[in-house]
């Protein structure tokens, strides 16, 4: 079992596309441990939809294998109620196959896998397609 804890907010920030977000840490309840980490983007701009998602989530190496992406995506669900989202757009990259199979486990839907823009700083990075999943909440 694990529980979220409220780490931080992130004011947005037009200049750097930064939008208003919550973060929080995924806490194993039995340890006290931090797992990992999960945020909220309280936007829903279309950089949101397309490439960033409305949900970023890490488990740390060790933690691993337990479902607690999973676990936390569904307790975030009910925040994201409380901030008046029916749905959640979450991104990944198609050859992360533990982020897909976390969407997939929490009932979201592949719509589509995308071409990212060459001026977005995702592409910048590196990467060149992002796979969208739906998330309906309501």
């Amino acid at each position: 079992m694990i529980e979220l804890l409220l780490e931080r907010i992130t004011p947005a920030d037009p200049a750097t596309g930064r939008v208003l977000a919550e973060h929080y840490d995924i806490v194993e309840k039995a340890s006290g441990q931090t797992v990992g980490t999960i945020r909220l983007r309280l936007s829903d701009t279309d950089d949101i939809r397309l490439y960033a998602g409305h949900i970023g989530y890490r488990v740390e190496e060790a933690f691993r294998g337990h479902h607690y992406a999973a676990q936390a995506c569904m307790l975030l669900k009910t925040i994201a109620l409380q901030r008046g989202f029916g749905e959640l757009w979450i991104t990944c990259d198609p050859d992360n196959w533990p982020s897909r199979r976390t969407c997939e486990r929490i009932g979201a839907k592949l719509i589509e896998i995308i071409d990212l823009p060459e001026d977005l700083d995702m592409y910048l990075d590196g990467e060149r397609q992002k796979c969208r999943y739906r998330w309906q909440l309501s």
